[in-house]
């Protein structure tokens, strides 16, 4: 009897997935979210033709992982075979991914026609994109779909992959035309769930473990997590252990820091001008409960900047955090510095 592929290796156990998240599940959020339990994480999409390039840093910084790093899903994004085929291959060898996954939910207009949500509208191409990536690699490949392009086709799709030799299908409860406006229908995911006999992973629309244990409900092997993950990567203890109550402001204060540090670490720049730009949008949310910490929090340029915003939190004097560490002009601190 052959050993149980990454995806049911790992269902084994209580939790919840990190979503993939253009601009946010990059190494230093996967690493955060997997030490609190993720079951596994996805890397941000992939373009499969620009990873057979190989000349584009940023590809490079979308696969890499983080020292040691584990349970990571390289996620594909593409509509040619071949490229995708080679994409597996390449992808397999420099960035040791634990399975590989399709993307065919992104609905944003500059990849249509290079796969995506637009695979909805020819699914037997996505079925023999799935049946090419099977064949150049031993991980389990999986698909994250959407319900359809404008309509609901989201069983007929499931089986599809599924007889294709998807190991794993993830559906976001709404079509590409949604985008992300209404709620997502997951009496549809369920339908899914019931149709096909390889798990299936339910994402949309989830922020607290309440809601992910209801939704957990509907018949999914699991749930998978976005936008409730970010400044939020204790939602998987809950979900791995049942430990619900979120760590007080010193923890989290902390983990923000932390998250500063593993970003400049990652991307190698001591100056932090770049790297923690995209952060910007992240840091508040650890702290929702100190709305006063937001202006300066999204003017960070380097780890010191957030370890000053943050001191009084970080000493333990949650009243302190009323006053607000004013940060030198970010201009000229750079100028100083490279002067």
């Amino acid at each position: 009897m052959s050993a149980p592929g990454f995806y049911a290796s790992r269902l084994i156990r209580p939790g919840a997935v990190l979503a993939p998240m253009a601009g946010y599940s990059d190494a230093p959020m996967r690493q955060l979210a997997a030490e609190q339990g993720a079951l596994w994480t996805v890397s941000e999409m992939i373009s499969a033709r620009g990873l057979m390039g190989g000349g584009d840093t940023e590809k490079l910084n979308l696969g890499r992982p983080y020292p040691g790093e584990q349970e990571r899903v390289v996620q594909l994004f593409g509509a040619e075979s071949d490229v995708l085929a080679g994409a597996v291959a390449r992808a397999e060898t420099w960035f040791q991914p634990a399975a590989i996954d399709l993307n065919m939910g992104c609905p944003v207009p500059k990849i249509r026609g290079k796969g995506g949500a637009c695979l909805l509208q020819t699914p037997e191409v996505a079925y023999e994109l799935v049946s090419a990536m099977r064949q150049a690699t031993r991980l389990d490949v999986s698909a994250k779909i959407r319900l359809g392009w404008d309509h609901d086709r989201s069983v007929e799709v499931a089986q599809g992959l599924e007889a294709a030799g998807a190991a794993l299908i993830t559906v976001h409860g709404r079509t590409s035309a949604q985008r992300y406006t209404g709620q997502a229908d997951w009496d549809a995911i369920a339908r899914v769930a019931a149709s096909v006999r390889v798990p299936v992973v339910g994402s949309g629309d989830i922020l607290t473990p309440a809601q992910a244990r209801e939704r957990q409900r509907t018949g999914v092997a699991a749930v998978m997590i976005g936008r409730g993950a970010v400044g939020n990567p204790w939602i998987f203890r809950a979900l791995a252990s049942g430990q619900d109550e979120l760590p007080d402001a010193y923890t989290r204060a902390r983990t923000a820091l932390r998250h500063a540090e593993l970003q400049t670490r990652f991307y190698d720049d001591d100056t932090g001008r770049l790297t923690l730009r995209p952060l910007r949008k992240v840091l508040p949310q650890y702290l929702p409960d100190y709305p006063q910490l937001r202006d300066a929090l999204v003017q960070v340029v380097t780890v010191e900047d957030v370890r000053r915003v943050l001191q009084p939190l970080l000493e333990g004097d949650p009243d302190g955090a009323g006053e607000v560490a004013t940060l030198p002009d970010p201009l000229n601190r750079y100028t100083l510095s490279h002067s």
